[in-house]
């Protein structure tokens, strides 16, 4: 399922150095909108959204 998808993009090195800089950052905000521009994290944040909070049908 859905995880299968995550675990998928955890393996992408870049997405993982975006993560660890995040968590290192002293700016977690100003970083967090940055990161929010790149459409690799983007997929990650959807991803891991639709595991948390399914939606019954993708037109809500």
């Amino acid at each position: 399922g859905e995880s299968a998808a995550l675990r998928s993009l955890l393996l992408n090195p870049h997405l993982r150095q975006l993560m660890v800089s995040l968590d290192q950052a002293d700016n977690k905000a100003k970083l967090m909108r940055a990161c929010m521009q790149e459409p690799l994290f983007v997929e990650f944040a959807d991803c891991c959204l639709r595991i948390v909070e399914p939606s019954q049908n993708e037109d809500s």
